[in-house]
């Protein structure tokens, strides 16, 4: 159960190179228009950071459960979980470019709009970057202790550290569904500052927390191309993690149509409007994408016992919610700023693959420092056992 596969410093090296080189090609194509760069950036960046504090937040709730349902994704989602402190010094491109993001963040317009000056108390940049630290402080501070907790099960036989992390992971979760909606509001609903939705933390925390186990998923059937996974995971296995993705389906729906649903019914001048950008034009066609390949498509397939139980078909599901969740987060975001939508999304294409080369090889780098999975759990042989049965 120790061994570590091969593949995964390959996989690192490919990820790393592959970040690079689009990294390269961005900043390059990022010359010209700074404005659509940053834009294109806090996409990509956002998607990314995303399947990280997804990570963490299923990593929490298996603790707390107690459950075998997600020991054979474990080491997965702590190693996703333990790139945050790479997001961290990844969020630091887009502090220059605060000006071209944020509205607020100029003088001018502030002082002529009733709103904004109503709400520069929070809308600031030395508050926006004060709470940006306590975030990311929160955040690397779970998944650090999470990680050393884990190498300390790995190395006793003792119960003290699944209890350890059990009594983390409870208000772990709250400080990490609190902080998530701040970051949320922060980042990107104060793109559109004169709109709000009090749903908006929770839809994110969601659309995460899909992407993660959809990540989590697409890995874990790659490396049961060797052991220990190989003879680990079993269809059973399989069909508990997508009905598990089923269910984070549905949340996120259940989110995004309660939004559209109250706006729909409110039909106020101050709600609407986010709406109106986004259902109008080429974008129409976006939000029904969205609603097909993050919903639809997958809610019909992941209705089939035999579709989750399958290694080949769960995966593909799996992958198509990552596309369209990026989808998604194009969605959010671009349609906020004036101008051309699709240079901001086709350069966001490109720096989601700088951003996330960098994530996987240091995902990959995490991963192959641990056992892939955890031999002391006490949950270990009542999940083996599961699979098996």
């Amino acid at each position: 159960m120790r061994k570590i596969p091969e593949d995964l410093g390959r996989f690192e090296r490919r990820s790393l190179g592959l970040g690079l080189l689009a990294a390269v090609l961005g900043l390059i194509a990022g010359l010209a228009r700074p404005d659509i760069f940053f834009r294109a950036y806090l996409v990509a960046y956002l998607f990314w950071i995303g399947i990280s504090l997804g990570c963490l937040a299923i990593l929490m709730l298996q603790n707390l459960s107690g459950g075998s349902w997600a020991i054979v994704i474990r080491r997965l989602l702590e190693a996703g979980a333990r790139t945050l402190p790479l997001m961290a010094i990844l969020f630091l491109p887009l502090l220059p470019g605060l000006h071209h993001l944020y509205e607020w963040t100029h003088a001018d317009v502030v002082s002529a709009d009733e709103v904004l000056r109503a709400k520069s108390a929070y809308l600031n940049v030395p508050f926006f970057l004060v709470r940006a630290a306590v975030y990311f402080a929160v955040w690397i501070g779970l998944a650090g202790l999470l990680a050393r907790w884990s190498r300390e099960q790995d190395d006793v036989s003792s119960p003290a550290p699944a209890r350890k992390m059990q009594s983390l992971s409870g208000p772990g979760l709250a400080a990490l569904v609190l902080t998530v909606t701040f970051a949320s509001v922060d980042w990107v609903m104060s793109l559109e500052p004169h709109w709000y939705s009090t749903i908006y933390g929770a839809l994110f925390l969601a659309g995460f927390a899909l992407s993660a186990l959809a990540f989590a998923v697409t890995v874990l059937v790659l490396l049961t191309r060797q052991e220990p996974l190989r003879s680990a995971v079993t269809p059973a296995h399989l069909h508990d993690l997508g009905k598990l993705l089923f269910a984070f389906v549905m949340v996120w729906a259940y989110f995004s149509f309660s939004q559209l649903l109250i706006v729909w019914a409110g039909n106020l001048p101050e709600e609407i409007p986010w709406y109106l950008r986004r259902l109008e034009g080429g974008w129409r066609f976006v939000g029904i994408a969205v609603a097909l390949g993050q919903f639809a498509l997958p809610f019909v397939l992941l209705l089939s016992r035999s579709t989750k139980r399958d290694p080949r078909i769960l995966p593909r599901i799996a992958l198509l919610a990552i596309v369209f969740r990026f989808v998604d987060v194009s969605f959010m975001i671009v349609p906020a700023f004036e101008g051309p939508g699709r240079p901001i999304v086709l350069l966001s294409a490109l720096l989601a693959l700088a951003v996330g080369g960098l994530w996987l090889a240091a995902f990959f780098r995490r991963l192959r420092q641990h056992p892939l999975l955890p031999v002391n759990d006490p949950h270990l042989e009542e999940a083996l056992a599961h699979g098996r049965h």
